[in-house]
């Protein structure tokens, strides 16, 4: 299968709107006039509830996983340098798919639960730390987003301090840095209601809340 085939499948793969497919079909809502009006996990948590929340979380997270491997019918080699680019490649067409989905109007979200599910197929143990900064930061807080940025940026510092070993290649770590800086970017508007004391928490471990 040709790389060009394998990234319109990867973007088609990300497109699926799961938020916005949970919220109309469960709950009878469009999740994006609701909240901050973005169709991810975040705002489904904030909207819905822990129970929808994690379920679009899990959707979309294994969006960018399969995503990435669909490398495996390429004809590269596994492990080798353009191989791992082509699963960036892939993984970050899954993300492009989450923010501008074409089963939805172009609408989505972030795209943080698609790119770490990428991170996951990439290097799992690396996923495996940040899932452990972002729960932490998440249970102390309770916000997403400070969780989501506290992640982002634990990315690189972990790749070059712990896991330089199995990160040799070039584009991940640049890939890693870009990370960080996008979503911290992405994420200014949730930065200054921070700031301001005015961002929304999650409702764990309690029935969702419907707002109308």
């Amino acid at each position: 299968m040709t790389i060009a085939i394998l990234l319109i499948v990867a973007y088609l793969m990300g497109s699926v709107p799961s938020a916005v497919w949970v919220s109309k079909w469960i709950y009878g809502i469009d999740i994006r006039e609701h909240g901050s009006g973005n169709a991810g996990a975040t705002n489904t948590f904030r909207i819905l509830g822990t129970k929808a929340g994690s379920g679009v979380m899990m959707a979309d997270m294994m969006k960018g996983f399969l995503a990435v491997k669909l490398s495996l019918f390429s004809s590269l080699v596994p492990l080798s340098e353009p191989f791992v680019n082509l699963q960036i490649f892939l993984g970050l067409s899954a993300v492009i798919g989450h923010i501008f989905p074409i089963w939805a109007d172009f609408r989505g979200g972030k795209g943080i639960a698609t790119l770490f599910g990428m991170i996951l197929s990439i290097h799992p143990l690396v996923a495996v730390s940040l899932v452990a900064v972002f729960l932490l930061m998440l249970v102390i807080t309770r916000y997403v987003s400070l969780s989501s940025i506290a992640a982002s940026i634990a990315f690189p510092l972990l790749l070059v301090s712990i896991f330089s070993a199995h990160a040799q290649e070039l584009s991940y770590r640049l890939f890693a840095i870009a990370t960080a800086f996008l979503v911290v970017l992405t994420h200014h508007k949730n930065i200054s209601r921070l700031l301001n004391g005015n961002e929304s928490k999650v409702p764990l471990f309690r029935k969702r809340r419907r707002k109308e």
